[in-house]
């Protein structure tokens, strides 16, 4: 599917048709319908999954502590919205954070100390078997998912694992950029600013992906997910288009090779997350957009290919 002349994804190469095999259904989590675990202090905390990766989104309360022990790779620790007020600390140091921030934490011991209601999603890999156990979608993936590739992680960060923190208003768009991209050793993130209106219904992005799942996190506001999957020659195999309204926080997961937009429909506030893991090669592959590249090195062309 082309991207409008003014879409910065409009360099990307196309998708390759894939009209032989069938894909995976959609799925939608809202967590506002959804019941969650509830921590001792109140903490509130859905779990949802894709082949390679865990989602964590947590309401967290003071007094609540979100620990991992013997993590073996690294994972994302998001705070979307503000107000935050919140301690990370690893094997080796700390940092504190008080906006919208990315932080990358290292394997090891790890533990995110709120003192107000803030906002978390911490993300892990498919090398977390204990946290893919926990989602309420697991036994979607008993088999694993044709189209979709499986897990590699990227190359280790440049000058070793620590925490990295990335204060998202310290990164405002530019011209030419595609939105927010942040990587690491296992997973790219794009955070887009909130939308000031509605999307126009006149100018959506309708695009494939080959071979890997999309994650689209709403954070505030509402959505529709526009999604229709393929034909392929076995009709038991069609969908029915699907026009998905979810609030927020949600999640929809969008599986290779469905055609897919999503479009804001709230007055205003609607922010969207876009997450995938392993990182995405094609937009590694542009000049410019991935904001910590200098951090996190790409793979070499031939691991890229292979993958």
């Amino acid at each position: 599917m082309a991207f409008v002349e003014d879409d910065p994804r409009s360099r990307l190469a196309a998708a390759p048709a894939v009209a032989g095999r069938p894909c995976a259904a959609p799925q939608y989590f809202d967590f506002t319908r959804i019941a969650p675990e509830v921590a001792e202090h109140g903490s509130r905390t859905w779990w949802v999954r894709g082949q390679n990766f865990a989602l964590a989104y947590t309401i967290a309360q003071a007094g609540d502590v979100l620990t991992r022990h013997d993590q073996p790779d690294e994972y994302i620790a998001l705070f979307p919205r503000e107000p935050v007020e919140a301690r990370i600390t690893s094997d080796t140091d700390w940092t504190e954070v008080s906006a919208a921030t990315l932080v990358v934490v290292p394997p090891g011991v790890s533990a995110i100390e709120c003192t107000r209601e803030t906002h978390v999603v911490r993300m892990f890999s498919a090398a977390s078997p204990d946290v893919l156990a926990k989602c309420a979608n697991h036994d979607e993936y008993t088999e694993p998912h044709p189209n979709v590739t499986g897990f590699v992680p990227w190359p280790a960060p440049v000058g070793g694992y620590r925490l990295r923190t990335y204060r998202i208003a310290d990164y405002p768009y530019e011209n030419g950029r595609f939105a927010r991209i942040f990587r690491c050793s296992t997973f790219m993130v794009n955070v887009f600013d909130p939308d000031l209106a509605p999307r126009d219904a006149a100018g959506l992005s309708p695009h494939t992906h080959d071979d890997f799942e999309q994650c689209s996190l709403a954070v505030r506001g509402e959505y529709i997910h526009h999604i229709r999957s393929p034909w392929t020659s076995d009709s038991n195999t069609w969908r029915e288009d699907e026009h998905v309204r979810v609030s927020s926080p949600s999640v929809a997961i969008i599986p290779p090779p469905t055609v897919h937009t999503s479009q804001s429909v709230s007055q205003a506030g609607n922010q969207l997350v876009d997450i995938f893991c392993p990182p995405r090669a094609d937009f590694s592959a542009q000049p410019g957009w991935v904001i910590n590249a200098a951090d996190y090195p790409a793979p070499s062309e031939e691991v890229v290919g292979d993958r």
